[in-house]
């Protein structure tokens, strides 16, 4: 299955959309994937996302190129760098803002690449205490597979476990190919399974899938896959939930209810708050 990136607007920035997809909500427990970039951060159109809310996810922030200052309810404060793990659990609710950190903003112009990534918590744990979690690029598994460079962002694959601590059976890997290589997984990776073409191109068969698009694999466990020679990409994936999950703005839950609980929360100002913030950013009209 294909998927095409959607862009949309947020603010200074346009942003493509991978997940939810009409014909695929989730792959394993992913639930949304936004790209952001690749751009140009410039005096002006630095980033700044203020305080918005999430309940029942992690959001694992991974980039390419740039940095961000995250910062959140729970009192952390982080600069994100390419290649490190940034990953807020939101549980039974929290805030936080994204922006470009202050010791960036020297009127120079730097680039700015990577994908945020929602990852649905399970029902048991979908109230659970916010916490926020870092694991610096030096700390993930790095290996080389048949001349392709891999590294195990998140969960558990090709017999090796990411420090990064989740909720429920996934992986997440970071794939670069400096020459032609093919990729065959047969069973190194558990569940659903799904590409991003981050930089150059792949092959499946006939087929050749652009920078920007994403794979999903119609077999769980087993897939393979031509890769270009300086190509990039990232596999996620993992166990589905057996129950649906339903998406309301930054919200995510297993009851429709719920949703309904956390925008009357954030409209009357009910979510714990970042720590010297006063930014808001409304409930959306629909």
């Amino acid at each position: 299955m294909l998927v095409e990136e959607r862009q949309r607007d947020i603010g200074n920035f346009l942003v493509g959309r991978l997940l939810p997809f009409r014909k695929k909500r989730q792959v394993g427990p992913f639930t949304f994937i936004d790209h952001m970039g690749p751009s140009n951060i410039e005096p002006g159109r630095y980033m700044d996302v203020d305080q918005h809310p999430h309940i029942g996810l992690s959001t694992l922030t991974y980039l390419l190129e740039g940095h961000i200052e995250h910062r959140d309810s729970t009192g952390a404060v982080q600069l994100i760098s390419p290649g490190d793990v940034g990953f807020m659990t939101a549980g039974k609710g929290v805030a936080h803002t994204e922006r470009t950190p202050a010791h960036l903003r020297t009127g120079s112009t730097f680039p700015m690449h990577g994908y945020q990534v929602w990852v649905a918590l399970p029902a048991e744990q979908e109230e659970i205490e916010p916490n926020f979690a870092f694991i610096p690029k030096s700390e993930l598994p790095t290996w080389t597979e048949d001349s392709l460079e891999m590294t195990l962002v998140a969960g558990q694959g090709y017999g090796r476990r990411s420090p990064l601590p989740v909720y429920s059976p996934l992986f997440m890997l970071d794939v670069w190919a400096s020459e032609a290589a093919f990729l065959e997984i047969d069973g190194q990776l558990e569940g659903e399974i799904a590409f991003v073409v981050t930089q150059g191109r792949v092959q499946d068969g006939t087929e050749v899938i652009e920078q920007g698009q994403m794979l999903i694999s119609k077999t769980e466990n087993t897939c393979c896959i031509t890769l270009e020679a300086n190509t990039r990409l990232l596999i996620f994936g993992g166990q589905p939930f057996p129950e649906e999950r339903f998406l309301y703005w930054n919200f995510v839950s297993s009851r429709s209810e719920r949703l309904e609980q956390a925008k009357n929360d954030w409209m009357n100002k009910r979510f714990p708050k970042v720590p010297n913030d006063a930014t808001y950013i409304p409930l959306p009209d629909k």
